[in-house]
């Protein structure tokens, strides 16, 4: 058993997916593992998210130090998100992921009603 932030998990793997469970997380990173984005840059490749909510998710993503905010002191302000190196580290994993789920949906062809990308 592993105690930590206040919670027990039973093996680290428990903490990675505590670390990018939510709705948008995944999806998120794996935007950032293609290189820095501006948040309405990021808002219109994740159309079907909120503002409220991708703000919650990045702010999260940031305490957890999987990435990194730059503020640029311009007038409007500028901000631009990037994966943290330990972000750097994850994006492996999620390309992995992606490559499974590929897999997963093609051994059950009859249940798939579209396929556009392989990778979010």
């Amino acid at each position: 058993m592993i105690t930590f932030r206040d919670k027990t998990y039973r093996c680290a793997s428990e903490i990675v997916l505590s670390l990018v469970s939510g709705k948008w997380k995944i999806a998120i990173l794996n935007q950032l593992a293609k290189g820095p984005i501006r948040f309405n840059e990021l808002q219109r490749l994740l159309p079907d998210t909120t503002q409220r909510m991708l703000t919650m998710q990045l702010r999260t993503l940031e305490n957890d130090g999987l990435i990194s905010r730059k503020v640029y002191p311009v007038s409007p302000p500028k901000v631009e998100y990037a994966l943290s190196k330990l972000g750097e580290q994850l994006a492996p994993m999620l390309l992995m992921l992606c490559d499974f789920g590929s897999t997963y949906i093609e051994s059950f062809p009859d249940e798939v009603s579209h396929t556009n990308q392989k990778h979010a």
